[in-house]
């Protein structure tokens, strides 16, 4: 018997930040008030008491619609968000759309309903995302093309003609004033349509962190179902809480693992090795006039050294698993 109204999972990853993420939860409740659906916690194998007080919490404060999961093990963002997806429903039902939320992320009034409102009217877009300011008002970058040889040497170079030149192919898309399409969008609210995933799969757990909303969007464009920035759906969000990556000196492995990652599943591994001499043929010049003009090169120190280590580096095994972009999950 088909619903009258629209099932919404919301999904929302804690890696040792239960309080903001008991925070984020309270707001996607309110948010979801009148919506059908529930969210769940996925706990990402925190180890530090995460998941017991978060249960307590959930507890407590009554929040029927809530439940809390614990992951098992720390596989990255993309693991973790399909550790939640996958189990669906408390009673076992598949949900029509999947809601992502970060756990340092709070919707704004009207934010999860003008997400599912758009997708609801557009059947033929798959993934709707938010317009995400911080705390302090300002507008979060989180709109951008897919990656490419051409977009890897302008963000490197960063050298104004260059950059005029090839404004098309910048991966960074300037926010949009209004509802547009985008290539992908940044995972911190993003809502996807069920059915989507169960053709296209779910993140693809190769990728630990970054680049894995990159991939989902492109495997989803691919297939037919492009991704969409609603500008009326409005997210407050602190940002890099759990990875801390505004304090880093080093960019880590994983960075560079899940960048090799995505050219060489998207393009072949000809095209990753030709975006890397890319990006280390801007980088070098970067340097070059650095040096000339005196100023402090602005990636960190060694990025190019350990791109190019990184790239040539011979892929660790992994252990067999479940193939996690093509596994349906409960109906998904």
């Amino acid at each position: 018997m088909p619903r009258n109204e629209p099932v919404l999972l919301t999904v929302i990853l804690n890696w040792r930040t239960p309080e903001m993420t008991l925070r984020a939860t309270d707001a996607a409740l309110r948010e979801m008030e009148g919506i059908a659906g529930e969210i769940t916690i996925v706990d990402n194998d925190s180890q530090d008491g995460s998941f017991e007080r978060m249960q307590e919490e959930v507890t407590a404060r009554g929040w029927s619609r809530v439940r809390v999961l614990q992951s098992g093990r720390n596989g990255g963002f993309g693991a973790g968000n399909n550790v939640g997806i996958r189990a669906g429903m408390a009673d076992g039902t598949a949900p029509d759309y999947i809601y992502i939320l970060n756990s340092d992320a709070f919707p704004d009034p009207g934010a999860i309903r003008a997400l599912l409102t758009h997708l609801e009217a557009h059947p033929k877009t798959g993934f709707a995302g938010s317009y995400i300011h911080g705390e302090d008002g300002d507008p979060h970058l989180t709109t951008f093309r897919f990656p490419s040889i051409a977009s890897e040497f302008e963000g490197a170079i960063r050298f104004g003609p260059v950059s005029r030149w090839l404004k098309a192919r910048a991966v960074p898309v300037p926010i949009p004033e209004a509802t547009t399409r985008v290539d992908w969008l940044a995972g911190a609210s993003l809502m996807m349509r069920a059915e989507v995933l169960e053709e296209i799969g779910l993140f693809d757990e190769g990728f630990f962190l970054y680049f894995e909303e990159t991939d989902l969007c492109h495997r989803a464009k691919n297939a037919g179902y492009p991704t969409d920035f609603v500008r009326e759906s409005s997210v407050t969000h602190i940002g890099s809480v759990s990875t801390g990556m505004k304090e880093w000196q080093a960019v880590p492995g994983y960075w560079f693992a899940s960048r090799r990652r995505y050219f060489s599943k998207t393009h072949g591994r000809a095209y990753g090795v030709l975006a890397t001499l890319a990006h280390v043929a801007g980088g070098g010049l970067h340097r070059l006039r650095c040096l000339v003009t005196g100023r402090k090169p602005a990636d960190p120190p060694g990025f190019l050294r350990d791109l190019i280590a990184h790239e040539f580096r011979r892929p660790a095994p992994q252990a067999p698993r479940t193939r996690s972009d093509t596994a349906p999950v409960n109906g998904v």
